[in-house]
């Protein structure tokens, strides 16, 4: 298992974490197999998306801010139900499949984790296993 350290600087924010993702897949020694990618957190996410133009990104956010604004009617205390709710859209974990040590991603694809609740100090959890193992 690899962990992932992710610091964000505001409040809602995509970053393209697919290099570590890469890295923890090599380090793993895993050639043919699974790669689950956890985010450990309820007001974050992660998903695979366009990684090529960064607007993308933007567009995103800024649908999911409109969508599901900041403030609104929410009971939850702590004023930050709006980051929950797109953390549960979003989802909390990604599986990617591994062929000759590599993650299987679009041309465009790419991992990006999900910040809805920031700037903070973020870790995704990484676990890759072998096709063998996976079959037991």
């Amino acid at each position: 298992m690899k962990i992932i350290n992710v610091k964000t600087s505001v409040r809602t924010q995509m970053v393209d974490i697919t290099s570590e993702v890469r890295r923890a897949i090599t380090e793993s020694g895993v050639k043919d197999g699974l790669c689950f990618v956890f985010v450990p957190h309820t007001t974050a996410g992660i998903t695979i998306n366009e990684n090529a133009d960064d607007d993308v990104k933007i567009d995103i956010v800024n649908a999911l801010n409109r969508l599901i604004p900041q403030r609104g009617d929410y009971r939850h205390v702590e004023g930050n139900s709006d980051a929950h709710i797109k953390a549960t859209l979003v989802g909390s974990s990604v599986v990617l499949a591994i062929e000759d040590g590599r993650p299987v991603l679009g041309t465009w694809q790419g991992v990006l984790f999900c910040e809805f609740d920031g700037p903070r100090k973020r870790k995704v959890i990484v676990k890759c296993v072998n096709s063998e193992t996976s079959k037991r």
